[in-house]
């Protein structure tokens, strides 16, 4: 795993010096968390050992699966950025551990203090999880999360659910997360691809007009899949316009030139590059400089900030949604906001806000139910009604682990007014209440959560 050609985590630290081992020394005799019988939960309740619980010793360790390298590693660096602050918080107090979760102390989570390891999945499936699985099995980690792409994230919630150990869904976006391939041991805070094609396309039909042809090109994975479908679906259905063409293109892809041209020449009145990371920021930059935004309007499905940093003043004008911002107004946003900021000297990305969420969810979860045993926690998650994420009023849906939310619509700013932290307007904020679909409908109809033991 390349974990293993990285410098020393903390977690490396402690087995080192041995503190490790007598913090398992002393879960082992009644101290530290659990109930000295190694039932882990701190509540004295007998559960079968399932998975990686019960957790021996005091310590329960989380794992984060996040791309350092490929071409979502921008987006994985500011996820491991929030993951390490939420671990940070969990332990000392601090952000939303403070001010927003009720449940949690800022003293551990059930009695237990928090660690992590971390890996690279490199924006690959089978590099994902295999690292994932060395987590497991090696580590003993009680969650995974991370992700930035959603056949890494469907990799992984499918070996989550085999091996019984939680998931907590990142960055992944595609409709089949939490539609066909859903599991019971994963949940996920982003919204969907389905929801995105529903709050872009009467924002975009306003701006342009109805009657127009448009032209799709596409990452050949499973995000880029369902994202160009529901694009297609929902530019055609609401917005009224004609696809012309819809083309795959391969995930790190460098260069466009060949797609472009072809775009270019389609007679389409308007381009929807559905690229995430360096390649949408890679794709929008080259279809600028190749002049096509003068024939054509440009749509970017999903953005972030690190994609829209690289893309620059390509951006101008370019329509989006993305999964949270810091210009939000409202307590959640600012607090967090001003903690990464405090932590790290920047303005923290959409990614790092999903992160920082679904960490301190899981461990919320788990203080509600009084154990890190699987069934309790998702039974805790399941039909959650929460507004403390400064996303407004959410439910994680209990029957495809969905989390049903707003989603920003954004405009990318002119090169002249951007600034760090800043690259877009939110020109809309779209309610739940006109997104989404019913659990025998849309993505949700194909799924099937599988067990909870």
């Amino acid at each position: 795993m390349a974990r293993d050609t990285k410098p020393l985590n903390r977690r490396d630290v402690l087995k080192a010096t041995g503190v490790a081992g007598l913090a398992g020394l002393a879960g082992c005799t009644g101290g530290g968390g659990g109930d000295g019988d190694g039932n882990g939960g701190g509540d004295g309740e007998d559960y079968p050992s399932l998975g990686n619980y019960p957790i021996e010793g005091d310590t329960a360790t989380f794992g984060f699966n996040v791309p350092q390298s490929g071409p979502y590693a921008s987006e994985g660096e500011d996820e491991l950025r929030a993951y390490q602050l939420a671990v940070k918080h969990l332990n000392e107090g601090g952000g939303w551990v403070d001010s927003q979760f009720d449940d949690l102390s800022g003293d551990g989570v059930v009695g237990y203090t928090i660690d992590y390891v971390d890996g690279d999945t490199a924006t690959d499936a089978d590099q994902a999880r295999q690292s994932a699985s060395g987590m497991i099995q090696r580590d003993n980690a009680i969650m995974i999360s991370g992700g930035s792409s959603s056949a890494v994230a469907i990799a992984v919630q499918g070996l989550c659910q085999n091996e019984k150990v939680m998931f907590m869904a990142c960055l992944t976006h595609s409709n089949d997360t939490t539609g066909k391939d859903c599991v019971r041991y994963s949940f996920r805070e982003m919204f969907n691809a389905y929801m995105t094609g529903q709050a872009l396309a009467p924002v975009v039909k306003e701006a342009y007009g109805e009657g127009l042809k448009f032209y799709q090109l596409y990452a050949d994975y499973s995000w880029g899949q369902t994202q160009q479908a529901s694009m297609n679906q929902f530019m055609t259905d609401v917005a009224g316009w004609e696809q012309v063409e819809s083309v795959a293109t391969p995930l790190g892809t460098t260069d466009y030139s060949t797609y472009l041209s072809e775009a270019q020449s389609s007679g389409a009145d308007v381009l929807i590059l559905n690229h995430y990371g360096l390649d949408g920021a890679n794709s929008i930059q080259q279809a600028v400089d190749a002049g096509i935004n003068e024939d054509m309007e440009i749509i970017v499905p999903l953005y972030n900030r690190p994609m829209a940093e690289a893309a620059g003043g390509a951006i101008e004008n370019v329509y989006g949604t993305l999964a949270w911002d810091s210009q939000i107004d409202n307590a959640p946003s600012k607090e967090f906001t001003e903690a990464f900021q405090s932590e790290y000297d920047r303005v923290p990305s959409g990614p790092a806000q999903v992160a920082y969420a679904q960490t301190l969810q899981y461990a919320a979860a788990v203080e509600r139910a009084g154990t890190f045993y699987p069934p309790e926690v998702i039974k805790q998650l399941e039909d959650y009604e929460y507004d403390n994420i400064g996303m407004g009023s959410e439910v994680m849906r209990g029957c495809d682990h969905q989390a049903q939310r707003d989603v920003p619509v954004v405009k990318g700013l002119p090169g002249s007014e951007q600034e760090s932290g800043k690259y877009y307007e939110i020109v809309n904020i779209t309610s739940r209440d006109d997104l989404g679909y019913a659990c025998d409908a849309g993505p949700a109809a194909e799924c099937e959560l599988g067990s909870y033991e």
